[in-house]
């Protein structure tokens, strides 16, 4: 591999830095996008979160394609391409990926728009998995943590500004646009949101390509044999497939083509004066509707529950076949590890879909009953406490003192959260009904201080803190339900790198290897929220966030039961200190 300079190279890292802002952006845009779309297309709530499905299923494919050709040639193909080209091959696929989100925008076609995002996503894949060793590269390897933590907090910055840079691409300046009304608008300024993205993919692709300064990163190691684990991979992929077609085709289903027709009869009928006779019809067509939907909702949910238990099923497997014989099963021998998958899936899952149905929640009557263009302000804020969160777990990364560090921890959450807040009013919006929310900061600066900067402690009292945080949510309503959901984001902010420390503690040779499983494992984002989303279908918005509990619920067990496994190992986990994401 090229010689790491002593010197940073500012002008290549500064470029790379976009990136991970690029990634922050789309991602939590898309907690705007997903109601928007709701309503402009007459989505149930499964079928809106398919957005979520597009994007983070994109992750998981792009990083097994990897793990299968890397496999085939027994070498990192990231290696082989170099750092620089996997980044600037990944930028052009995004853009192209922003290329089809347009044409399909133009098409008002919903489908195309999901192919865009799933596009846009494979390059944000191929980027992730070079940018982060790519960032250490730039300079002292000794630095190497700070210019990754940079990006982690560009990256955040990105997730706060994305929900209002959509929500005006959406809804332009306009104070609130009533949920009926978004059928009638137009998408062009999405059309010049898009190209204006794809250009940026674009530029940074060059600077990166024609840069004379950017090293090339170039490794041609060989990779550790896994084949027990890449075929359970492969397996699992294909169950997926099979268990997610019958949701997808039960929608174009005789049942569903019944219930379509029924609901423009009823959107009709509505239309018309209001009469007893009327409303008497309605009630009946309502009821007939409901009579339909209960045994295709209760399939669909069957089938998706199917889909999470084959992901869960087939890590239990692989814990379980690689305990009696680790032959084959490369970085998979290490029961930390395929925990620690299944936290990272957890995680992601729960991260993002808290912030996809808080949208539909907010339009509840019990939380304001809010337009969805009025929900933008929350929506950031929510994306912002992964940010005040992520600036806070940096300050371990540089060398302050005792005293220093205290008070650090004390000041940067409260100015992140400053940030935040001063950012939405800039934007024109208002910001008073989360003033208060300062509250649940200082929350989490004690958790903080609680947490000693250790891995398992720290996930162990952030999965109580959400867990905690999600029950007031689903026992109260209001700006106190509000304020509990929005705290998720607090407790999710500083998951990250504690599962990754703990995840690839022990593995040596395997410690790369084991990085890339756990980057599949960000499929947790295409396959909770859809999930959380049909039982909202069933059970309504507000009760389906027990879903997020039970995530917590996890990532707190494993908190607990991976310190055990690794203190078997001979580690002392409470040594290791956790930085930022």
């Amino acid at each position: 591999m090229n010689t790491p300079t002593t010197k940073t190279n500012y002008p290549a890292l500064y470029t790379l830095v976009t990136v991970f802002f690029f990634w922050g952006f789309i991602a939590a845009g898309n907690s705007i996008f997903i109601p928007f779309c709701k309503h402009y297309f007459s989505l149930d709530q499964f079928q809106s979160q398919l957005v979520d499905f597009a994007f983070y299923t994109a992750y998981y494919v792009g990083a097994l394609l990897l793990f299968v050709l890397a496999s085939v040639k027994n070498k990192d193909i990231i290696g082989i391409w170099g750092y620089k080209k996997s980044i600037v091959y990944g930028l052009l696929f995004s853009a192209l990926g922003a290329g089809a989100m347009i044409l399909a925008v133009e098409a008002n076609w919903y489908t195309g728009m999901l192919a865009g995002l799933f596009i846009v996503a494979l390059g944000f894949s191929l980027q992730q998995s070079a940018a982060n060793p790519f960032a250490i590269l730039l300079g002292d390897p000794k630095t190497g943590a700070s210019r990754v933590n940079l990006g982690g907090g560009i990256n955040s910055f990105g997730t706060m500004i994305g929900p209002l840079l959509v929500g005006f691409a959406l809804f332009g300046t306009t104070a609130s646009v009533t949920d009926e009304q978004i059928k009638a608008l137009e998408l062009n300024k999405v059309v010049i949101l898009y190209m204006a993205v794809g250009l940026l993919f674009l530029a940074a692709a060059a600077l990166f390509y024609f840069s004379k300064k950017v090293p090339k990163g170039i490794s041609d190691e060989p990779i550790e044999k896994a084949n027990k684990a890449l075929t359970t991979m492969v397996i699992m992929t294909v169950l997926l497939g099979i268990f997610f077609t019958p949701v997808f085709s039960s929608y174009k289903s005789e049942e569903a083509t019944i219930i379509e027709e029924i609901s423009q009869e009823i959107t009709i009928l509505k239309q018309e004066n209001q009469t007893d006779e009327m409303l008497r019809i309605v009630a009946v067509k309502e009821a007939e509707i409901a009579t339909l939907k209960e045994p295709l909702e209760q399939s669909r949910m069957y089938w998706l529950t199917g889909a999470l238990g084959v992901v869960v099923l087939s890590l239990l497997f692989a814990y379980n076949s690689a305990k009696k014989n680790t032959s084959g099963w490369g970085a998979m021998q290490y029961p930390q590890l395929i925990l620690g998958m299944l936290a990272i899936f957890t995680y992601v899952g729960v991260e993002v879909a808290v912030g996809s149905n808080l949208g539909d929640l907010l339009g509840q009557e019990a939380f304001g009953k809010l337009a969805t263009s009025e929900t933008a302000p929350y929506i950031s804020m929510y994306w912002g406490s992964l940010m005040i969160g992520r600036w806070a777990g940096a300050i371990s990364v540089f060398n302050l003192s005792d005293q220093w560090k205290k008070l650090a921890l004390i000041v940067v959450p409260l100015i992140a959260f400053g940030v935040v807040i001063g950012v939405n009013e800039a934007s024109g919006k208002s910001m008073e009904a989360l003033y208060f929310y300062g509250v649940c900061v200082l929350v989490q600066i004690i958790a903080f201080f609680i947490s000693k900067d250790k891995p398992a402690r720290t996930l162990f009292v952030f999965g109580v803190f959400g867990m905690l945080a999600l029950l007031i949510g689903l026992f109260t309503t209001g700006i106190v339900a509000i304020y509990a959901f929005l705290s998720a984001g607090l407790a999710c902010s500083i998951m990250w790198p504690s599962i990754f420390s703990l995840s690839i503690m022990g593995l040596g040779k395997y410690t790369s290897q084991g990085s890339a499983f756990l980057v599949m494992m960000i499929l947790g984002g295409g396959i909770i929220p859809p999930l959380q989303g049909k039982l909202a279908d069933i059970i309504g918005i507000h009760q389906s966030y027990i879903v997020g509990v039970l995530c917590f619920a996890y990532l707190t067990f494993f908190a607990w039961m991976v310190k055990r496994l690794l203190q078997k190992q001979g580690i002392q986990v409470d040594e290791v200190v956790v930085a930022g994401h």
